[in-house]
C-alpha cells in the first residue's frame, strides 16, 4: 500500500498550502506502514498530479511534516515515511502508559457522570467494530477512547503531549489490532477501564489504564521481531 489511495484533487477553494499539508498528513497516518511491503516513498511529481496543484506546495507541506517526525527528507534519495523502529515504538507505548494512566486518575475526579455516561457509550458503539472485525474502524475508535480519557483529565498539557505520539501511534494500532485477536480483548478491558471511573476509583483506574497498555507494549515487544526504519536503515531487534 502507498500513499496514492490516500489522495484525492485537492479543491482551489482551500488556503492551499495550510491545506496541502492537513491533506497530505491525514493520508500519511491512514498508510498501513508496517504491513510488509508497505510502499513509503513519497513521490512529489506524482502527488501534486493527483492532488491537482503544483508541486510548490506539495514542498512545503512534505518540509512540515518533517519537522513533525512523519517523514525524512534525504538527499538524492527522495521523500520517505518514516518507520519507527521497534526500540522508538516501545519508548512511545511506556510513555503513553504513563500518560494515560495519570489521565485516568485525574479524571476520577474531574468527569462528570454524563461524561462517563458518553464514555461508555461511545466504547459500546465501537465494540461492535471489533465483533465484526472490522479493524480499521474499530483501531480509530479506539485511539479516540483514549484520547478521551485524555481530554476527560481536565489537564491539557496531558492531552497535548499524548497527542504527539497518537499521530505515531496510529499505524503501530492498526497493525496490532489485527493479531493475536486483541480487539475483542480491548473492548472487555476497555468496559473493565470505564467500571473503575464510574465508581470514583482513582487506584484502579491507574491500574487497569496502564496495564492495559502495557499489554500493547508486550506484545509488540514479544512478536514484532524485525523493523526496519527506511530513514537509518534496516533495524533488527530480537524478541525476548
Amino acid at each position: 500500500m502507498s500513499i496514492s489511495s490516500k489522495l484525492t484533487r485537492i479543491s482551489a477553494n482551500f488556503t492551499l498550502k495550510d491545506h496541502t499539508y492537513d491533506v497530505l498528513r491525514a493520508a500519511i497516518l491512514d498508510m498501513d506502514i508496517y504491513k510488509d511491503g508497505a510502499d513509503l516513498r513519497l513521490d512529489e511529481r506524482e502527488i501534486a498530479e493527483q492532488l491537482g496543484i503544483s508541486r510548490t506546495p506539495i514542498r512545503e507541506a512534505l518540509a512540515r511534516l518533517a519537522q513533525d517526525g512523519l517523514v525524512e527528507i534525504q538527499p538524492r534519495r527522495g521523500v520517505f515515511v518514516i518507520r519507527k523502529s521497534l526500540d522508538e515504538i516501545l519508548e512511545m507505548i511506556v510513555t503513553w502508559a504513563a500518560l494515560e494512566s495519570m489521565a485516568a486518575r485525574l479524571a476520577v475526579g474531574s468527569a462528570s457522570d454524563k461524561d462517563l455516561r458518553d464514555l461508555r457509550k461511545f466504547a459500546m458503539k465501537h465494540s461492535a467494530d471489533a465483533a465484526r472485525a472490522d479493524l480499521s474502524e474499530y483501531s480509530e475508535a479506539n485511539i479516540q477512547f483514549h484520547q478521551r480519557i485524555l481530554e476527560l483529565s481536565g489537564c491539557s498539557l496531558l492531552k497535548t503531549t499524548a497527542d504527539g505520539l497518537f499521530q505515531h501511534m496510529h499505524a503501530v494500532r492498526r497493525r496490532a489490532m489485527g493479531e493475536d485477536d486483541r480487539a475483542k480483548r480491548s473492548v472487555v478491558d476497555h468496559m473493565e477501564i470505564i467500571d473503575a471511573l464510574e465508581s470514583r476509583d482513582g487506584d484502579l483506574a491507574d491500574r487497569l489504564v496502564r496495564e492495559h497498555t502495557m499489554k500493547l507494549h508486550d506484545h509488540i515487544r514479544g512478536t514484532w521481531t524485525r523493523l526496519e526504519n527506511l530513514g537509518s536503515g534496516p533495524v533488527v531487534a530480537d524478541s525476548n
